[in-house]
């Protein structure tokens, strides 16, 4: 099988709500994430995809909607996440609202659906995305698998 990943980075915070440790409470990370793309075949100049076409399309999406701001869970009972979302909006840096509670798994898996919808029109398949919370913890979404 043919890949290439492409590295993204941002900064963000967030919190798990229910943790039952110190990721009960607001904080930030570097995030890092991993797309690897799939072909069939290489293009005509030996590529699965342009690094920078990932970049442009998915890089742009996280700088719109991940980049300085927050990764909130809807329904947070955290009093604070109302003035969080109040503030950031007043800043250009509108809260990013998840489902489900902002893991790194979760976050993998959120932004594989994008990844995938972000580069459907170019012929390539996301087949993974690996997200770094910290430089020693990953989560990753496997397209391959089940």
């Amino acid at each position: 099988m043919l890949t290439c990943t492409r590295r993204l980075e941002w900064d963000a915070m967030h919190r798990i709500p229910r943790h039952e440790s110190k990721c009960a409470a607001f904080h930030g990370h570097r995030y890092a994430a991993e797309i690897t793309c799939h072909a069939d075949a290489l293009d005509d100049r030996g590529r699965v995809i342009d690094f920078g076409v990932v970049k442009e399309r998915v890089g742009a999406w996280i700088d719109t909607h991940w980049d300085h701001t927050a990764i909130l869970q809807e329904g947070d009972p955290d009093p604070a996440v109302a003035v969080i979302a109040q503030s950031n909006a007043g800043h250009g840096r509108p809260v990013y609202w998840m489902a489900v509670p902002p893991t790194a798994e979760n976050v993998a898996a959120e932004l594989a659906g994008h990844a995938q919808r972000l580069l459907a029109d170019t012929g390539v398949r996301v087949v993974r995305v690996r997200v770094w919370e910290t430089p020693n913890g990953s989560a990753e979404w496997d397209g391959l698998v089940g």
